[in-house]
């Protein structure tokens, strides 16, 4: 007799993650070559890069094929894979998308307790050059100083920058711990900060006085989850766009591809790369947001 085929089980996706846009549209701005889509995540395949057991959320799948099929349509180049809490500490999808970018993709790790180095230097060669903290408590606790100090240790020597990801206020609760931080450090989407408190709130005069220390860069990127106003943002893209005219020298940008833990659709990727117009209007700050400063950033080859 045959045996039944054994099939995975549908995983129904958490509220606040629907799937991205269906038809993003074309975008009107012509990228510098060697763009860079600095912010962005690879999910699943399930089936085939299971998420993790005790996730927060169960996204849509987005593997890479999707990913790499959006940058070609959107005039992107390289790319910075984020790895996502889902996945939790198994790296396993996250590596097999690098390997397979041909020297245009870096990675963002999680590390934990039980990371090796042995895993971590697998991680650097496949093109892993930054780390991530969470400190937004639907994904986890908050890591402790300890915690921070135990994953700085793991990585010693390999360059790799700090990325955190907070919201509002918490970048002033945290303006010590940051500037402590050895190396570079990123501030993830915008800090996602509170824009009822106006451009001259706590968080972001913390925000401008971290980019004035000269190690901390911000990732001018979720304009669509800063904004109070939906598409096409144009509260968040005048911050950014202040952010990026404030330090044009430690910026990025990224779609945060495929949009996860958000409320409503969304966004349409495509005019999220059109407001990049708005963010970076001067074409030098422009060339640094999406390329030299990604290079820099990310070890990417100098395209000069």
């Amino acid at each position: 007799m045959t045996e039944p085929a054994v099939h995975a089980p549908q995983l129904v996706p958490s509220p606040g993650c629907p799937p991205p846009h269906p038809a993003p549209r074309t975008p009107n701005l012509a990228l510098p070559r060697d763009s860079c889509d600095a912010h962005c995540h690879v999910l699943g395949p399930a089936d085939v890069f299971p998420y993790a057991p005790d996730r927060t959320f169960t996204p849509v799948d987005a593997p890479k094929e999707q990913l790499r099929a959006l940058h070609g349509h959107l005039g992107l180049k390289r790319a910075v894979i984020v790895q996502s809490s889902c996945h939790g500490h198994d790296h396993s999808g996250l590596l097999d998308a690098l390997r397979s970018g041909d020297g245009r993709l870096r990675g963002v790790a999680l590390i934990g307790e039980t990371t090796t180095r042995a895993e971590i230097e697998e991680l650097h060669r496949a093109g892993v050059r930054a780390f991530r903290l969470n400190f937004l408590p639907h994904l986890r606790t908050p890591p402790t100083r300890a915690e921070i100090d135990s994953v700085l240790q793991q990585v010693d020597g390999l360059g790799w920058a700090a990325q955190l990801h907070v919201r509002g206020e918490e970048i002033a609760v945290l303006e010590d711990l940051v500037r402590a931080l050895p190396g570079r450090v990123v501030v993830d989407h915008i800090g996602r900060v509170d824009l009822t408190a106006g451009h001259d709130g706590p968080a972001l005069r913390s925000l401008r006085a971290l980019l004035d220390s000269g190690h901390v860069w911000v990732k001018v990127s979720g304009v669509d989850r800063v904004s109070r106003q939906g598409p096409p943002y144009a509260d968040a893209v005048a911050l950014a766009a202040d952010l990026v005219a404030y330090a044009p020298e430690r910026v990025v940008w990224g779609t945060d591809y495929p949009h996860v833990n958000i409320t409503g659709d969304a966004p349409d990727d495509g005019l999220l790369v059109d407001l990049i117009e708005g963010i970076a209007p001067d074409p030098a700050h422009l060339r640094r947001l999406m390329v030299d400063n990604p290079a820099e950033l990310f070890d990417f080859p100098s395209t000069h």
